[in-house]
């Protein structure tokens, strides 16, 4: 006897708290393997990353850049449901030009393109998440029905 498995709804919220850790892992994994890019070690030696001089201002800037997906993992998961699709609209979106940006200049094209679109199917699938989100009707209750029963 063959049966099937039972195909379970995944909650909006676990959705994007999954995208979300997916783009932070993904963000963070593609800044690590570049150190492997021959001269980025050495440059970070002498101080700089790309074109930006290492300083606390730089390293402030990247660890925001990273924080904000590891803050929308939790956000996503706890925030009230107006408030978390707006959140997630919002974020996601000016995460494509942050995104995009990481491209410029890159020396290895294939490895930072590839992971630039695959940052920007996580950031699709956020904006398409958020912006699907089921909505309730509203509930109709009368009058009388609120008045009958005050506790």
């Amino acid at each position: 006897m063959k049966t099937s498995l039972e195909d379970q709804p995944m909650p909006v919220r676990a959705e994007l708290a999954a995208a979300w850790t997916s783009f932070m892992f993904l963000y963070a994994y593609v800044d690590i393997l570049n150190f492997f890019t021959p001269g980025v070690v050495e440059d970070i030696l002498d101080g700089r990353v790309f074109e930006f001089s290492l300083s606390q201002t730089f390293s402030t800037a990247a660890l925001t850049l990273l924080a904000v997906p590891i803050f929308m993992v939790v956000l996503s998961m706890t925030l009230p449901a107006g408030v978390n699709r707006l959140a997630n609209l919002i974020v996601a979106s000016l995460y494509i030009p942050v995104t995009v940006f990481n491209v410029v200049g890159a020396s290895w094209l294939y490895f930072y393109g590839l992971g630039v679109v695959l940052e920007l199917i996580l950031i699709a699938f956020i904006l398409w998440s958020a912006w699907t989100w089921p909505r309730t009707a509203p509930s109709v209750t009368g009058p009388s029905a609120s008045s009958s029963n005050p506790w």
